[in-house]
Protein backbone atom coordinates (compact mmCIF):
# COMPACT_ATOMS: atom_id res chain seq x y z
CA UNK A 1 0.00 0.00 0.00
CA UNK A 2 1.53 3.41 -0.64
CA UNK A 3 2.96 5.48 1.65
CA UNK A 4 0.88 9.15 2.06
CA UNK A 5 3.02 11.76 3.68
CA UNK A 6 1.53 13.48 6.28
CA UNK A 7 1.92 17.29 6.96
CA UNK A 8 3.23 18.55 9.88
CA UNK A 9 6.04 18.65 12.05
CA UNK A 10 9.44 20.04 11.85
CA UNK A 11 12.15 17.34 13.32
CA UNK A 12 10.55 14.45 12.02
CA UNK A 13 9.23 16.63 8.58
CA UNK A 14 8.35 14.25 5.56
CA UNK A 15 9.28 11.10 7.29
CA UNK A 16 5.96 10.80 8.90
CA UNK A 17 3.41 8.69 6.76
CA UNK A 18 0.20 7.58 6.64
CA UNK A 19 -0.40 3.76 5.28
CA UNK A 20 -4.08 2.78 5.20
CA UNK A 21 -5.38 2.57 8.78
CA UNK A 22 -1.93 3.16 10.24
CA UNK A 23 0.68 5.94 10.66
CA UNK A 24 4.53 5.53 10.15
CA UNK A 25 7.11 7.23 12.29
CA UNK A 26 10.77 7.62 13.18
CA UNK A 27 11.11 5.67 16.40
CA UNK A 28 13.22 6.56 19.08
CA UNK A 29 15.33 4.83 22.28
CA UNK A 30 12.06 5.94 24.06
CA UNK A 31 9.44 4.11 21.81
CA UNK A 32 9.15 1.10 23.42
CA UNK A 33 8.47 3.40 26.72
CA UNK A 34 5.35 5.67 25.10
CA UNK A 35 3.81 2.48 23.80
CA UNK A 36 3.51 0.78 27.07
CA UNK A 37 2.01 4.65 28.13
CA UNK A 38 -0.54 4.60 25.24
CA UNK A 39 -1.63 1.50 25.88
CA UNK A 40 -2.37 1.82 29.49
CA UNK A 41 -4.22 5.38 29.16
CA UNK A 42 -6.12 3.41 26.56
CA UNK A 43 -7.08 0.40 28.50
CA UNK A 44 -7.75 3.30 31.46
CA UNK A 45 -10.73 3.95 29.22
CA UNK A 46 -8.85 7.27 27.19
CA UNK A 47 -9.78 7.47 23.27
CA UNK A 48 -7.54 10.63 22.80
CA UNK A 49 -4.40 9.29 21.62
CA UNK A 50 -3.55 7.00 18.98
CA UNK A 51 -2.76 3.27 19.76
CA UNK A 52 0.47 1.62 19.31
CA UNK A 53 0.87 -1.12 17.29
CA UNK A 54 4.13 -1.67 17.55
CA UNK A 55 7.86 -1.10 15.96
CA UNK A 56 8.35 -2.39 12.14
CA UNK A 57 11.05 -4.01 11.05
CA UNK A 58 12.86 -1.04 9.27
CA UNK A 59 12.79 0.80 12.68
CA UNK A 60 9.58 2.39 12.48
CA UNK A 61 6.78 3.06 15.17
CA UNK A 62 3.70 2.37 14.06
CA UNK A 63 0.26 3.76 15.19
CA UNK A 64 -3.56 3.92 14.11
CA UNK A 65 -4.40 6.69 12.29
CA UNK A 66 -6.71 9.28 13.61
CA UNK A 67 -9.29 10.81 11.46
CA UNK A 68 -9.61 14.77 11.75
CA UNK A 69 -8.44 18.01 11.40
CA UNK A 70 -5.02 18.64 12.22
CA UNK A 71 -3.87 22.53 12.43
CA UNK A 72 -0.73 23.11 10.75
CA UNK A 73 1.08 27.28 10.70
CA UNK A 74 -0.32 29.78 9.84
CA UNK A 75 -3.22 27.98 12.19
CA UNK A 76 -7.12 28.27 10.91
CA UNK A 77 -8.72 30.65 12.68
CA UNK A 78 -11.19 28.50 14.08
CA UNK A 79 -8.40 26.46 15.93
CA UNK A 80 -7.69 29.49 17.29
CA UNK A 81 -11.09 29.93 18.79
CA UNK A 82 -11.96 30.26 22.97
CA UNK A 83 -13.99 27.03 22.12
CA UNK A 84 -10.91 25.04 20.66
CA UNK A 85 -8.55 25.83 23.63
CA UNK A 86 -10.95 24.81 25.71
CA UNK A 87 -11.72 21.58 24.61
CA UNK A 88 -7.38 20.96 24.61
CA UNK A 89 -7.85 21.66 27.75
CA UNK A 90 -10.05 19.48 28.87
CA UNK A 91 -9.24 16.51 26.53
CA UNK A 92 -5.48 16.95 28.20
CA UNK A 93 -7.25 16.69 31.84
CA UNK A 94 -8.40 13.34 30.60
CA UNK A 95 -4.92 12.04 29.68
CA UNK A 96 -3.79 13.27 33.11
CA UNK A 97 -6.56 11.19 35.08
CA UNK A 98 -6.00 8.36 32.72
CA UNK A 99 -1.71 8.42 33.64
CA UNK A 100 -2.71 8.32 37.09
CA UNK A 101 -2.20 4.37 37.51
CA UNK A 102 0.42 3.60 35.24
CA UNK A 103 4.19 3.37 36.77
CA UNK A 104 6.67 4.87 34.13
CA UNK A 105 9.50 3.74 36.68
CA UNK A 106 12.20 1.23 34.83
CA UNK A 107 11.52 3.10 31.33
CA UNK A 108 13.59 5.38 29.87
CA UNK A 109 11.89 8.94 28.56
CA UNK A 110 13.06 11.93 26.42
CA UNK A 111 14.13 14.78 28.89
CA UNK A 112 14.20 17.43 26.40
CA UNK A 113 10.67 19.33 27.81
CA UNK A 114 10.46 17.33 30.43
CA UNK A 115 9.56 19.05 34.03
CA UNK A 116 12.90 20.40 35.87
CA UNK A 117 11.04 19.59 39.38
CA UNK A 118 10.42 15.91 38.44
CA UNK A 119 7.31 13.85 38.25
CA UNK A 120 5.36 10.68 37.99
CA UNK A 121 3.03 11.07 35.79
CA UNK A 122 3.93 11.08 32.46
CA UNK A 123 2.95 14.35 30.75
CA UNK A 124 2.55 15.15 27.03
CA UNK A 125 4.89 18.59 27.31
CA UNK A 126 4.38 19.03 23.45
CA UNK A 127 0.57 19.61 23.35
CA UNK A 128 0.44 22.61 20.59
CA UNK A 129 -2.48 22.81 17.72
CA UNK A 130 -0.34 20.59 15.43
CA UNK A 131 0.19 17.74 17.35
CA UNK A 132 -4.30 17.74 18.60
CA UNK A 133 -7.02 16.32 16.01
CA UNK A 134 -9.99 18.23 15.96
CA UNK A 135 -13.14 16.94 14.38
CA UNK A 136 -16.24 20.22 14.26
CA UNK A 137 -13.74 22.31 15.65
CA UNK A 138 -13.40 20.18 19.25
CA UNK A 139 -10.15 18.65 19.88
CA UNK A 140 -10.39 14.52 20.28
CA UNK A 141 -7.04 13.22 20.63
CA UNK A 142 -3.44 14.23 21.06
CA UNK A 143 -0.64 13.22 18.77
CA UNK A 144 2.99 12.98 19.09
CA UNK A 145 4.08 11.79 22.24
CA UNK A 146 7.94 11.92 21.74
CA UNK A 147 8.55 14.24 24.34
CA UNK A 148 5.93 12.55 27.39
CA UNK A 149 8.19 12.14 30.18
CA UNK A 150 6.83 11.90 34.09
CA UNK A 151 6.12 15.10 35.62
CA UNK A 152 3.99 17.43 37.32
CA UNK A 153 0.10 17.70 35.70
CA UNK A 154 0.41 21.86 35.90
CA UNK A 155 3.70 21.88 34.47
CA UNK A 156 2.16 20.21 30.86
CA UNK A 157 -0.84 22.70 31.77
CA UNK A 158 1.97 25.18 31.64
CA UNK A 159 3.40 23.94 28.30
CA UNK A 160 -0.05 24.11 27.03
CA UNK A 161 -0.42 27.32 27.67
CA UNK A 162 3.63 28.59 26.33
CA UNK A 163 1.52 26.97 22.89
CA UNK A 164 -1.78 27.87 22.42
CA UNK A 165 -2.32 30.69 24.47
CA UNK A 166 0.31 31.81 23.41
CA UNK A 167 2.87 33.22 25.82
CA UNK A 168 4.60 35.16 22.71
CA UNK A 169 6.32 38.18 21.91
CA UNK A 170 3.77 40.44 19.72
CA UNK A 171 6.06 40.43 17.24
CA UNK A 172 6.25 36.17 17.24
CA UNK A 173 2.48 35.86 17.46
CA UNK A 174 2.44 37.81 14.23
CA UNK A 175 4.99 35.90 12.96
CA UNK A 176 3.17 32.54 12.73
CA UNK A 177 -0.72 33.84 12.90
CA UNK A 178 -1.91 34.52 15.87
CA UNK A 179 -4.22 36.36 15.74
CA UNK A 180 -5.25 39.33 18.34
CA UNK A 181 -6.72 37.57 21.55
CA UNK A 182 -6.79 38.66 25.29
CA UNK A 183 -4.16 36.78 26.53
CA UNK A 184 -4.33 36.50 29.96
CA UNK A 185 -8.39 35.44 29.38
CA UNK A 186 -7.44 32.81 27.27
CA UNK A 187 -4.30 31.34 30.33
CA UNK A 188 -7.99 31.61 32.44
CA UNK A 189 -10.13 29.82 30.06
CA UNK A 190 -7.49 26.90 30.33
CA UNK A 191 -7.48 26.44 34.20
CA UNK A 192 -10.82 26.85 34.04
CA UNK A 193 -11.57 23.90 31.58
CA UNK A 194 -8.93 21.52 32.96
CA UNK A 195 -10.53 22.13 36.81
CA UNK A 196 -7.30 23.56 37.95
CA UNK A 197 -7.88 24.35 41.96
CA UNK A 198 -6.91 27.15 44.16
CA UNK A 199 -3.49 25.97 44.63
CA UNK A 200 -2.98 24.98 41.25
CA UNK A 201 -3.87 28.16 39.83
CA UNK A 202 -0.87 29.78 41.76
CA UNK A 203 1.74 27.23 40.91
CA UNK A 204 0.76 27.31 37.08
CA UNK A 205 2.29 31.17 36.73
CA UNK A 206 5.50 29.45 38.44
CA UNK A 207 5.16 26.33 36.03
CA UNK A 208 5.28 28.62 32.88
CA UNK A 209 9.07 29.90 34.45
CA UNK A 210 9.79 26.45 34.06
CA UNK A 211 8.38 25.71 30.85
CA UNK A 212 9.84 28.71 29.03
CA UNK A 213 13.49 28.38 30.85
CA UNK A 214 13.35 24.30 29.51
CA UNK A 215 12.16 25.48 26.14
CA UNK A 216 14.69 28.08 25.41
CA UNK A 217 17.52 25.58 27.19
CA UNK A 218 17.07 23.17 24.88
CA UNK A 219 16.83 25.37 21.98
CA UNK A 220 20.17 26.48 22.92
CA UNK A 221 21.50 22.89 23.30
CA UNK A 222 20.42 21.93 19.67
CA UNK A 223 22.34 25.02 18.40
CA UNK A 224 25.56 23.82 20.50
CA UNK A 225 25.14 20.13 18.94
CA UNK A 226 24.77 21.56 15.24
CA UNK A 227 22.03 18.88 13.96
CA UNK A 228 21.06 20.74 10.81
CA UNK A 229 17.09 19.96 11.49
CA UNK A 230 16.96 21.70 14.95
CA UNK A 231 18.88 24.64 13.73
CA UNK A 232 16.60 24.90 11.13
CA UNK A 233 13.70 24.56 13.42
CA UNK A 234 14.74 27.03 15.90
CA UNK A 235 15.81 29.87 12.11
CA UNK A 236 12.27 29.26 11.08
CA UNK A 237 10.71 29.75 14.55
CA UNK A 238 12.73 33.13 15.29
CA UNK A 239 16.01 32.20 16.00
CA UNK A 240 17.65 32.04 20.04
CA UNK A 241 16.74 36.38 19.61
CA UNK A 242 13.09 35.22 20.07
CA UNK A 243 13.58 33.71 23.42
CA UNK A 244 14.82 36.83 24.29
CA UNK A 245 11.60 38.85 23.20
CA UNK A 246 9.32 35.98 25.04
CA UNK A 247 11.14 36.72 28.10
CA UNK A 248 10.77 40.08 28.11
CA UNK A 249 7.09 39.92 27.26
CA UNK A 250 6.23 37.35 29.81
CA UNK A 251 8.18 39.61 32.67
CA UNK A 252 6.28 42.91 31.40
CA UNK A 253 2.58 40.96 31.26
CA UNK A 254 2.86 38.40 34.14
CA UNK A 255 1.10 40.69 36.85
CA UNK A 256 -1.88 40.63 34.07
CA UNK A 257 -1.98 37.06 34.01
CA UNK A 258 -1.84 36.50 37.46
CA UNK A 259 -4.33 38.75 37.93
CA UNK A 260 -6.72 36.43 35.42
CA UNK A 261 -6.71 33.19 37.32
CA UNK A 262 -7.69 34.84 40.59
Amino acid sequence: MAEQELAGGIANAGRVVRVGPHVLRPSSPHSSSIHAFLRAVKDAGFEGAPTAVGIDEDGRERLVFIEGDVPVAPYPEWSQSDTALASVARLLRGLHDAARKFDPQGLTWHDGLADPAGGTLVCHNDVELSNVVFRDGMAVALLDFEFAAPGRPVYDLAQLARLCVPIEDEFDQDRIGWLYADRPARLRLIADAYGLDRDGRAELLTAIDDALARIEAAARRSIETGGPNAIAMINQRGGLEKFDRRRRWWTSHQAQFAAALL
